[in-house]
């Protein structure tokens, strides 16, 4: 596994949590690329379960690297909240190093992201209110402030001006109240000296591990289909999750990248806004909630929840450059005595076998579905594909043969133990 990139292949949610932590077993170093404390990843070990929303998910294990790369923006009481609670547990975890050329979020990006979200009303895009947003926003305009400005002498004048001027927006454009300048800097300073051990140059360690060797696996955050370019647009994130946005958003070229796995569920849901084809509003939709246990990691909500789409998932795989697929929540479908998966959309003008570009078209669309015989069994105990029931390896396989693409490993529960290795997974990581 020299380089391998993991990727939510649909609307983020899809587990990629989970199946980093069972890769970084065999990983030297994981980095997260891109996003913030908007993404929240969910670990399960013997039963307990930890949500990580900034570190990587490879923090549990010592002695490997965990590094927070540039694409990233941090807010630094969610990320040192986060750790003290790791801590608190008496964890032994892996080392941490943070980008010197990662961007802070700073309390006005959230302050602007909730001033943005309700003005927008009926046109809100579902944002967490975190900040991302904005922080991003500040990050293009070539306006943000970075991490390595805490090595510098004066950095709080910067930070005073932005913090004005955010100030004047926010009363002059959304007649809202922002913190005093003293308030940001009284709050960074909190932060600044505990932050500064962790800094250094991640693209250098990263290229140092290379050329030692070792293994590298690239986290993402979100999914595909919240890609700034490549998604649902304007109902996405404000960062690359794509397996491109891992090159960049760690500091390293394409040719450190070997392979690229992506994840998805064995249905599909989303949070937030945005057109969603196969979305389930009965009692399937509710079944698939509770027995996935859909609420958002980061915000509590309930997902939403609908059929798997192999239109979305082809998408995917093409946009990516998907070598395989790692499916996860296969148990949660075991009640069913039929599932379906949606495999075209059809409009007034016909069949439609791609991702449209266009919502408003995508509104128009309604789903093409095939219907596949369920299992009806308890599939949690597997640890053995061929173990599974035979109607679960067909749509497993059926999910193959539609994207084409090698299926590579399975998930069938929480834990870090319920998931069945492909022997693909094996070969491939390893040439």
């Amino acid at each position: 596994m020299p380089g391998v990139v993991i990727v939510g292949a649909q609307f983020g949610d899809e587990g990629k949590g989970k199946m980093t932590d069972y890769l970084a077993s065999r990983a030297d170093c994981v980095v997260r690329y891109q996003g913030g404390n908007n993404a929240g990843h969910t670990v399960v070990i013997g039963g307990h379960e930890f949500r990580l929303h900034i570190i990587p998910s490879g923090i549990f294990y010592p002695g490997k690297v965990c590094v927070i790369g540039n694409g990233m923006v941090i807010d630094p009481e969610a990320l040192f909240q986060e750790l003290d609670d790791l801590l608190n547990q008496r964890l032994k975890l892996a080392r941490l190093c943070i980008s010197d050329r990662a961007h802070l979020l700073l309390p006005y990006h959230v302050r602007l992201d909730e001033a943005e979200e309700n003005c927008r009303g009926a046109e809100r895009i579902g944002t967490t209110k975190r900040g991302i947003g904005p922080a991003y926003t500040d990050k293009v305009a070539r306006l943000g402030f970075r991490t390595s400005e805490l090595l510098e002498p004066g950095w709080e004048k910067r930070l005073e001006a932005m913090a004005l001027e955010k100030n004047h927006i926010l009363k002059q454009l959304y007649g809202s109240e922002g913190d005093e300048p003293e308030q940001v800097i009284d709050w960074m300073r909190r932060y600044a000296e505990r932050m500064r051990p962790f800094l250094t140059d991640t693209s250098l360690v990263l290229a140092e591990l290379a050329a030692e060797g070792k293994h590298i696996l690239f986290e993402g955050a979100q999914g595909t289909m919240l890609d700034i370019d490549h998604g649902t647009y304007p109902f996405v994130t404000s960062s690359s999750p794509t397996a491109g946005g891992a090159c960049i958003g760690a500091g390293v070229g394409p040719t450190a990248v070997n392979l690229v796995l992506g994840v998805c569920k064995a249905y599909l849901t989303r949070v937030g806004e945005g057109n969603f084809p196969t979305e389930l509003d009965g009692p399937d939709g509710e079944e698939i909630r509770k027995r996935g246990r859909e609420f958002g990691t980061t915000t509590g909500r309930a997902r939403r929840c609908g059929w798997i789409d192999l239109v979305m998932l082809r998408y995917a795989a093409r946009v990516n450059g998907l070598n395989g697929l790692l499916i996860t929540k296969l148990d949660v479908l075991d009640s069913f005595p039929a599932i379906r998966l949606c495999n075209a959309y059809t409009c007034s003008g016909g069949t439609i076998r791609e991702f449209p570009a266009s919502q408003r078209l995508l509104q128009t669309f309604k789903p093409v579905y095939e219907d596949l015989e369920g299992w009806q069994q308890d599939t949690s105990g597997v640890r053995r594909y061929e173990d599974l029931p035979a109607a679960a390896r067909r749509f497993i396989e059926r999910i193959g043969e539609v994207t084409g693409l090698p299926v590579m490993a399975i998930s069938v529960g929480p834990d870090r133990e319920q998931t069945i290795m492909l022997q693909e997974l094996s070969r491939q990581a390893h040439k």
